[in-house]
């Protein structure tokens, strides 16, 4: 018995060792990880070879990286996945957000936040994808998924997203089932002034392409029922954005003017609506999240509405969102649980938004700044904090494509002297 328990302790020995063993391009020494997938919370080594986590673990001997990173005192977590921004950046001289300027270049914005993959929520339809595809997506270093838009022209512009003739649910399940099921994770309705006709196609064309549906529900006037759109129209596991929005002459809040959340808020979050933020330039208002979350309704998913309307407003980016969130009383792990596993779960893509062995190496390396900070909503009012996260770090598949302050690289005298001068 003895002899035996000699040799499985070898053996563990020898597996320790030829993991240690194992040459590194990278290797991020001493940072706390976040890995809510892996349910991982605490200090450990990650070890990127050939763009993919190839180690997670305690103490991984430098020796054998090709660059060790020292990111002591800082949290180490997936790359951020941003499930609401508008990237089909273009110069149509009449457009809005399909192929228009209110719409940005996703890789000036993602990376210096942390983000590794965004979703575009509804730019293009099915008339116009292939040219954002083009234009953008095949060009950026961010990983770019998209929903598709059930109006055919996308975001044109408000005339254009009236147009019902224009609501195709079999081309647009078309374009994702046939097409590019590797790019188009669900459809997007938005901005209609009618009836429940957009949801109703935009849901239709969700069931012809088994994937879930996203509503930016609130331009009817007189507005129409939250309550029928979540337990009437959308299926688990569709999403309504703009969580925390406040424009109750147009849009039905989910906190009513007593600031108590409305009970069938939370009824249609235990049936499977997912919740997002949405942020925006126009849709989040502390007098809509912070009585919600502290009756305990907090969104699923935390994104930005990344567009040129919102990064210069009170949005800025997503970790000046997650930001918000901590201020507001949520942990940082629970705040990066919902921009990176709860969104890859949401878009059926759960090869992302985690650190697992053998998943491509998107990481994020962030700082908490502490001091005094003031956070600023969409209505231009403000909340305390005395906490920020700032973005030291991102690697896109094992590649370091945002470095605030240049900790992966030498200082210029090493290389002076390399150089014998």
């Amino acid at each position: 018995m003895h002899k035996y328990s000699f040799v499985i302790v070898f053996v563990i020995c020898l597996i320790h060792l030829g993991a240690n063993a194992q040459e590194l391009d990278i290797l991020l020494k001493g940072g706390y990880v976040i890995d809510p997938k892996n349910n991982i919370d605490r200090v450990m080594d990650i070890g990127i070879t050939d763009g993919k986590i190839a180690q997670v673990a305690d103490n991984i001997r430098g020796e054998n990286a090709k660059q060790l990173i020292d990111v002591s005192g800082m949290y180490v977590t997936p790359g951020l996945i941003d499930m609401h921004v508008h990237v089909f950046n273009g110069h149509e001289p009449e457009s809005y957000i399909a192929n228009g300027p209110t719409s940005v270049a996703p890789d000036g914005f993602t990376f210096r936040a942390g983000v590794t993959t965004v979703v575009d929520a509804g730019s293009s339809g099915w008339r116009n994808f292939r040219q954002f595809k083009a234009q953008t997506i095949d060009k950026a270093d961010t990983r770019v998924l998209a929903l598709l838009n059930i109006v055919g022209t996308g975001m044109y512009g408000r005339f254009e997203e009236q147009d019902v003739s224009d609501m195709n649910p079999v081309m647009t399940a078309h374009m994702i089932n046939e097409l590019f099921p590797d790019i188009l994770v669900g459809i997007k309705a938005a901005h209609y002034w009618g009836d429940f006709t957009q949801v109703d196609r935009a849901v239709e064309a969700g069931k012809l392409a088994d994937v879930p549906v996203m509503v930016d529900f609130g331009e009817h006037d007189p507005p129409l029922s939250i309550e029928s759109l979540y337990m009437e129209h959308l299926r688990p596991g569709d999403i309504f954005t703009h969580t925390y929005s406040y424009g109750p002459t147009q849009r039905e809040t989910v906190v009513d003017e007593n600031d108590k959340v409305k009970p069938f808020v939370f009824e249609a979050q235990k049936k499977g609506i997912i919740f997002d933020v949405g942020h925006g330039g126009g849709a989040f208002s502390w007098r809509q999240a912070v009585p919600a979350i502290e009756q305990g309704f907090i969104a699923d998913v935390i994104s930005t509405d990344l567009h040129t309307q919102s990064m210069n407003g009170g949005m800025k980016d997503l970790s000046n969102v997650l930001s918000k969130f901590m201020a507001m009383g949520l942990s940082l792990e629970d705040a990066i649980m919902r921009a990176t596993w709860a969104p890859a779960q949401v878009i059926g893509r759960e090869e992302l938004g985690h650190l697992s062995i053998g998943a491509e190496a998107d990481v994020a390396v962030f700082s908490v700044r502490e001091g005094n900070f003031a956070f600023v909503d969409v209505r231009r009012t403000t909340l305390s904090a005395t906490k920020k996260l700032e973005a030291e770090l991102t690697l896109r598949a094992g590649r370091v494509v945002w470095d605030l302050n240049g900790i992966s690289m030498p200082g210029w005298e090493s290389e002076r002297n390399k150089a014998g001068k």
